[in-house]
């Protein structure tokens, strides 16, 4: 299993070549920690995303109680919360070293999508940016090394610059095209001009990560029989094509944060989807990194030595923190989902040279993902969230630390499970001697922080909001009823089905059909605002996972693959119909509502079904998949291309699988909401479908937030989104409009 020598990962370049993103500068910041009596603006904040200090004497978080998520540090058994960088760009990552010295995390400036990486002390000195300060690029998050000596970053190469070049027959840039046809934007210069042929991620560049496992032949192993369900159909190869867009290029570097030694080169990808150093070997030979696709993510290991990759593994989507060395790095394991159809936990037995000379399946569920894998920083055991129908199960369970000599002995030791006190856990921080931080969310409470001492149970963080105050007093939030059905074809499809209180059971209620997006995320049992704002307003919510989403296995997935995206627009009026024959739901009343991908659906249900909806509420949705191709970031793009088609080579699908160039059936209104930074769906491609809608004589508007990106982060943002689209819902399904929110000011 040694991959050929042509896929290995170069340090310093032996052909001259330089990696595709310099080395970062460390740029240092002035102190922006606020006061110990920082105001609370939010009684009804959230808490997620918890890393804590190597003795679990204190976390540090994302909150949102001043308004925009910042970085917090706070005791878990008592004690104030301290607010560490006040700045106003939101926070999305935090990782506390193991030696407790430093505290990295993630911000997102301006509310945009390019990210940057920055450190300060616990004590809040010594804050400065790591990685992504140089204009155009951006970094996140990768592993600390076991001693805390460097943190691993990953830099993303800004997209090259140039003006727009017209694809064969499509109308110049800003000009109107054929009659009948919606405005175009032109792919970049160079769309058609590639330097020879690639495989859509990693490509044939020498020092690039390549697909080692089709290199290696990773065999399929066996599984515990009849636990797993049955195995999925193995992984096609990645298909030989084009790279999607020019300038793209990741490079993963190891960042001392204290400035003494030279950040050092650990990966590179030319055309690259994600890449993300995991975990590093508590000896310094080994690494490994999580890349590739949306669909198709690896674990590929490598060897620091001479950066050459050793061997690779599917793993599952999701979380990207996929796997981690046991201390004497003779084994690695890994929350995969390879030759099968749910995640499992698999134990890789590793050679000195990181070769694979065995996999096993450790731990696994029927019918439910392994959605989370925290292995403690002893490396002798792990805590294992389980995804049951959107439920989340927690365990933790001892590991055996070193390759097991006899092939039939057990990976790992019975564990424990830990009692959760809400529906979802989003992040799991091992902590202190068996303890953790567990970040949760539910159907009646905002995202909070618990404590787990060791083997007892976990209670909630004084600085987490209390589940009293998850929503104004007067109505308590509303516990979905999970909905199973079928869709025309035969798939087994399900939701979550809010009912609007006060409403008898038998009385038929104006309806918002809310997709998701992804398309793989899952629609979870949680509050959401929004639906608590539209729910008060005397609205149903239905909330379904349409094919292409998580949470019910692989071929569920990769069931909108291709032409299959025809029937996941086919679902959505399936969802409706299954809405109304349910019975709750008034088929005159229907309306359509969903962000990102679910945006992209609303649009093209209310163009593939115009008589089905009143209205509908698009929010950063794709109206047409060439210009979001041609805008998006080209990071984006690459992992784009495997889920919705290659942008050269599916042109004609992705054409007819584009709302806007079926604009002329829209019927009905439409309200389309964007985040002026968002480079992950531009805003033109709000803009372009509410223009056509105008052009055409259908009434259409466009809400753009301002210091907004793809993710609404801001409260201030969040509570005038839900505004509009409730007013906007109840003009065109109840009439009139306005009403009074359920959140008011210094509420979100």
């Amino acid at each position: 299993m040694a991959a050929e020598a042509r896929h290995q990962l170069t340090g310093p370049r032996r052909d001259g070549r330089e990696a595709p993103v310099a080395a970062p500068a460390t740029v240092p910041l002035a102190p922006a920690e606020g006061a110990r009596d920082e105001p609370v603006r939010l009684t009804a904040h959230g808490c997620w995303y918890p890393s804590a200090d190597p003795y679990g004497a204190r976390i540090a978080f994302v909150c949102d109680r001043g308004g925009v998520p910042q970085l917090w540090t706070g005791p878990p058994d008592g004690g104030e919360a301290h607010l560490l960088d006040a700045g106003p760009d939101p926070v999305s990552e935090v990782s506390w070293s193991p030696d407790g010295r430093w505290i990295a995390y993630t911000t997102r400036p301006g509310g945009g999508e390019h990210s940057r990486v920055l450190c300060v002390r616990p004590d809040g000195t010594g804050r400065r940016v790591l990685a992504g300060a140089e204009p155009g690029t951006s970094a996140y998050l990768g592993c600390w090394l076991h001693d805390g000596s460097a943190v691993a970053v990953t830099v993303a190469a800004p997209a090259t610059a140039g003006p727009a070049a017209a694809a064969p027959g499509a109308a110049p840039t800003g000009e109107p095209a054929e009659s009948g046809e919606p405005h175009t934007v032109g792919p970049p210069t160079g769309w058609s001009e590639r330097d020879g042929h690639a495989v859509l991620l990693g490509g044939t560049h020498r020092g690039d990560v390549d697909p080692a496992f089709r290199a290696l032949g990773t065999a399929p192993f066996d599984g515990a029989p009849g636990t797993g369900g049955p195995h999925a159909a193995p992984r096609p190869p990645f298909p030989e094509a084009p790279t999607v867009r020019a300038g793209n290029g990741l490079a993963a570097y190891l960042i001392d944060p204290d400035g003494v030694a030279a950040p050092a080169l650990v990966a590179v990808e030319q055309t690259a989807a994600t890449l993300r150093v995991c975990d590093v070997s508590r000896d310094g030979r080994l690494a490994v990194l999580r890349r590739g696709p949306r669909n198709r993510r690896e674990a590929v290991v490598i060897r620091l030595a001479d950066l050459a990759a050793a061997a690779a593994v599917p793993v599952a989507d999701g979380d990207p923190w996929i796997g981690a060395f046991s201390p004497d790095a003779r084994r690695l394991w890994l929350r995969s989902d390879a030759d099968r159809e749910f995640a499992a936990l698999l134990g890789a037995d590793l050679a000195p040279d990181g070769s694979i000379t065995g996999l096993s399946v450790a731990a696994e569920r029927a019918g439910a993902d392994l959605e989370l894998l925290a292995v403690a920083h002893e490396g002798r055991g792990a805590f294992l969230a389980w995804n049951d129908g959107g439920v989340s199960d927690l365990e933790f369970r001892p590991l055996t630390g070193t390759a097991a000599p006899d092939a039939a002995a057990p990976v790992t030791e019975a564990g424990r499970d830990v009692p959760l006190p809400h529906e979802v856990a989003t992040r799991v921080a091992p902590a202190g001697a068996g303890g953790a931080a567990i970040a949760l969310s539910g159907s009646q409470r905002r995202p909070g922080i618990w404590w787990l001492p060791g083997a007892g149970t976990p209670f909630m963080t004084p600085w987490s909001s209390r589940d009293e105050d998850a929503v104004p007093p007067g109505r308590r939030p509303t516990r979905p009823v999970r909905h199973r059905f079928t869709a025309r074809d035969g798939l087994p499809l399900s939701g979550w089905y809010y009912r609007a209180p006060g409403r008898g059971p038998h009385r038929p209620a104006p309806c918002v059909i809310h997709l998701h997006g992804g398309p793989e995320e899952q629609e979870r049992p949680v509050l959401d605002p929004l639906y608590h704002e539209l729910l008060g307003r005397g609205f149903d919510v239905f909330a379904p996972d349409v094919r292409g989403s998580s949470g019910h296995g692989r071929s569920f997935v990769d069931a909108d693959l291709g032409t299959g995206r025809f029937a996941a627009i086919e679902d959505v009026a399936d969802c409706a119909a299954h809405a109304v024959l349910a019975g709750p739901a008034d088929p005159s009343r229907l309306a359509v509502m969903g962000r990102s991908y679910g945006g992209y659906l609303v649009m093209a249900s209310l163009v593939w079904h115009p008589e089905l909806f009143r209205t509908g509420v698009a929010v950063c949705g794709m109206s047409d998949f060439r210009s979001f191709f041609a805008g998006t970031e080209p990071w984006i793009a690459e992992s784009a291309a495997h889920k919705y088609g290659h942008p050269e080579r599916d042109g004609d699908l992705l054409r007819s699988l584009s709302p806007l160039h079926r604009v002329d059936a829209l019927r009905v209104p439409v309200l389309a909401v964007h985040g002026e930074h968002d480079t992950n769906v531009p805003p033109g491609e709000s803009e372009q479908f509410v223009r056509a809608a105008r052009d055409r004589g259908v009434t259409a508007e466009l809400l753009t937030l301002r210091d907004e990106g793809h993710d609404f982060q801001r409260a201030d943002n969040r509570r005038l989104f839900r505004r509009t689209a409730a007013d906007w819902l109840e003009r065109h399904l109840i009439g009139g409009g306005g009403g009074t929110a359920p959140f008011g000011h210094g509420e979100d």
